[in-house]
């Protein structure tokens, strides 16, 4: 059992995500994101996602999946063809910081 937790933690503490990421730059950076996904991350339309009060390691693999092509997306794979590892942790940082999500029951 101590082994198994001593593992997941070092997994995490691992993780590129868990180590990297700067708020401020993010939203330096989050300029062409607005036009779809709303400013701060809060879309107002329904048919492109609220990013702002997602996990950020959701948003960063979410981000690297449309880079590498695992996702399909022909909008959003032209948005992240440039896009480094540091800026996706970056973007990821802000957005999961943001205020946006809510439940709904």
């Amino acid at each position: 059992m101590i082994r198994s937790l001593f593992l997941v933690a070092a997994c995490l503490l691992l993780s590129p995500v868990h180590a990297k990421g700067n708020a401020e730059a993010g939203k330096a950076k989050s300029a062409a994101c607005a036009a779809c996904h709303g400013l701060a991350g809060v879309s107002e339309v329904p048919s492109f996602p609220t990013l702002a009060g997602q996990h950020r390691d959701y948003l960063y693999h979410a981000l690297k999946d449309y880079k590498s092509g695992k996702r399909k997306n022909p909008i959003m794979a032209g948005q992240v063809a440039n896009l480094s590892d540091a800026d996706m942790a970056d973007l990821a940082k802000y957005f999961s910081e943001q205020t946006g999500l809510t439940l709904k029951y």
